[in-house]
């Protein structure tokens, strides 16, 4: 009767301990952190900025930023920037360019990168001529990686597929659907330019090769300037959540109905965002920027300049109900000033698979785009984990 008595306390504590682990033990903490790329004009960069994180299916680590190179602004001739870690981000290779657009008035802007699971490909979604300054038509761009980061492949124009449309994928990452609907489908999703502005996605179902759009969600009024408070939806984070459903998290550009987050959902692996399914998470505060968000083992993570004026203080938030409501307890990355987020996580066996996220922002003294800056998080300070 002892051992039974026994077996049984030891069984309810671990089903108690199972259901609701992330709750009681999700403590995060700052685990280390480097400065990635400093601006100020050194070399051929003037600025550097979009930070985006990924890792590879062999679990090396890639950064990438735009490598602006005459001034901070959007417009302008860059490089994207690269550097790679084998070791989960304590030791980075040199900054590479792997992609040049010259001396482009209008050049290139990031972007998204997605990892295809079953062939180990990483590919770049970029714009070329996003704005159409001096430049026309615009044009999405395609680079990718089949040796794990090391060389890139000639950039394809994608525009044959997608047509001449203004897309600025991103910036973050694209995901590839896990789960019922579409299993193995690719989607990157991004913003349009006046000439068709709101959230969209682009799809692939053969890794790659072909491109069409997919999801929209038009701002309003649709191919009109842009006034305070009008619908537009801008940049934008989507996710993968365990039931099939894709959640994107997106920049409110012009404070529609509230400084917060729009969130809005995919039920058809990225074919369509019914307005049924949009809302507007007012614990999400937000000065209109581009943000990061994770799911990882059930939680959904995210992170943002957590102000609704002003970009400065970076925190990770993180929801145990898919969003639907975000825990009170938060984690201040950075308290000064602070941009866009991108963030990453490995999906392994290993105990520290579990154990961490890595956080890649623009961080800065004054200014928040003085830096680019990499962060590892430990998510289980409060837990005794191996590694």
């Amino acid at each position: 009767m002892d051992c039974i008595r026994q077996f049984g306390v030891v069984l309810v504590i671990a089903v108690l301990s199972g259901a609701r682990a992330e709750e009681l033990q999700i403590d995060p903490l700052i685990y280390e952190e480097q400065l990635l790329w400093i601006g100020g004009g050194a070399g051929q960069v003037s600025t550097y900025r979009i930070p985006l994180l990924t890792f590879t299916t062999r679990g090396s680590l890639l950064a990438f930023s735009e490598a602006r190179k005459m001034s901070s602004g959007d417009i302008g001739a860059k490089f994207i920037a690269l550097r790679r870690s084998t070791d989960k981000g304590a030791i980075w290779s040199p900054t590479s360019f792997i992609v040049d657009d010259g001396a482009l008035e209008d050049g290139l802007n990031l972007g998204s990168v997605v990892v295809d699971e079953e062939t180990g490909a990483v590919i770049l979604i970029y714009s070329l001529c996003f704005h159409r300054y001096h430049c026309d038509p615009s044009s999405t761009m395609m680079v990718q990686s089949l040796d794990d980061g090391f060389t890139w492949s000639a950039p394809r124009n994608l525009s044959v597929e997608l047509g001449v449309k203004s897309f600025a994928p991103g910036p973050g990452f694209g995901i590839q659907k896990r789960h019922p609907p579409a299993v193995g489908r690719l989607v990157v999703c991004g913003h349009g330019s006046i000439a068709g502005d709101g959230l969209f996605c682009i799809l692939s179902d053969d890794h790659g090769n072909t491109w069409r759009y997919g999801a929209e969600l038009k701002s309003i009024p649709y191919k009109q300037h842009k006034n305070n408070l009008d619908f537009e939806p801008d940049e934008c984070q989507p996710v993968e959540l365990d039931d099939g459903s894709i959640v994107i998290n997106v920049r409110n550009n012009k404070n529609y109905h509230c400084r917060c987050r729009m969130v809005v959902r995919s039920l058809d692996g990225g074919e369509s965002l019914p307005v049924e399914e949009l809302v507007f998470d007012h614990t999400l505060e937000d000065p209109a920027v581009a943000a990061g968000a994770l799911e990882k083992e059930g939680v959904l993570y995210f992170t943002n300049p957590a102000s609704t004026n002003s970009r400065v203080n970076l925190t990770l938030r993180w929801s145990l109900n898919r969003g639907k409501s975000w825990v009170k307890d938060t984690l201040k990355i950075w308290a000064g000033p602070s941009g866009y987020s991108c963030m990453t996580s490995l999906k392994g066996n290993e105990t520290v698979d579990h154990k961490y996220i890595y956080v890649i922002y623009e961080k800065g003294q004054k200014d928040s785009i003085e830096s680019v800056s990499f962060v590892k998080i430990d998510l289980y300070s409060n837990r005794s984990l191996m590694g």
